[in-house]
């Protein structure tokens, strides 16, 4: 009889451990989803998470994964941002709306602190943007630049994909300002197959 128990406690056992092993699993390795922060201005603006409207004033759960976070409010622009979110993570966000209106140059007026903070974060962007182009394109550095028979610029490409692409713009204006133009462009070290680049001819 006491033979016959063993195999039970043993299988018993087995099954306990089991058990441990899938549930400490499950708790280890489960979605705990994301806390979502928002710094916003205007503070009372409207805020809608994957369309469905959320609190501005404090931390908001979200699941894990990507997400779109809108603020609107009557008299300023319309922002919208996607971020994504892991098992764990505390999202800090700033939604920041720029007036557009009348009404919203008011509220600017009477908020001076806000609209301070605005101008800053502008400033902030406008930098960070900037080192972004700078690291991507270097050339423009060197630009606008005017040598024999061409000019070497830049522009917004058309490209609406990518609202950071730049377009090299080399306009010439004599018969060898073209071959000039790429050899000033390789001379420095870029290479004009890796550059969009649009011609313009000026007789």
């Amino acid at each position: 009889m006491e033979s016959e128990g063993q195999p039970r406690m043993l299988i018993g056992a087995v099954v306990l451990v089991v058990v441990i092993v899938v549930l400490g699993s499950f708790l280890i390795f489960r979605d705990k989803g994301a806390t979502m922060s928002v710094t916003a201005i205007p503070n009372d603006l409207t805020l809608t998470l994957d369309g469905q409207r959320v609190d501005a004033s404090g931390p908001v759960k979200v699941k894990s994964g990507s997400h779109t976070l809108t603020g609107e409010r009557r008299g300023f622009q319309t922002y919208s941002t996607t971020f994504t979110a892991g098992s764990g993570d505390e999202v800090n966000l700033k939604m920041y709306l720029y007036a557009n209106s009348a009404e919203g140059r008011e509220w600017a007026r009477k908020n001076p602190e806000a609209q301070a903070e605005l101008e800053a974060e502008a400033g902030r962007n406008f930098d960070e943007g900037q080192r972004r182009m700078v690291a991507r394109y270097p050339i423009i550095q060197q630009l606008p630049h005017l040598g024999r028979g061409y000019k070497v610029d830049y522009t917004a490409s058309k490209n609406p994909q990518d609202p950071e692409a730049l377009s090299i713009r080399i306009t010439t204006y004599t018969a060898d300002g073209k071959k000039n133009a790429l050899y000033w462009i390789t001379s420095n070290g870029w290479d004009p197959a890796t550059l969009d680049i649009v011609y313009t001819t000026i007789k």
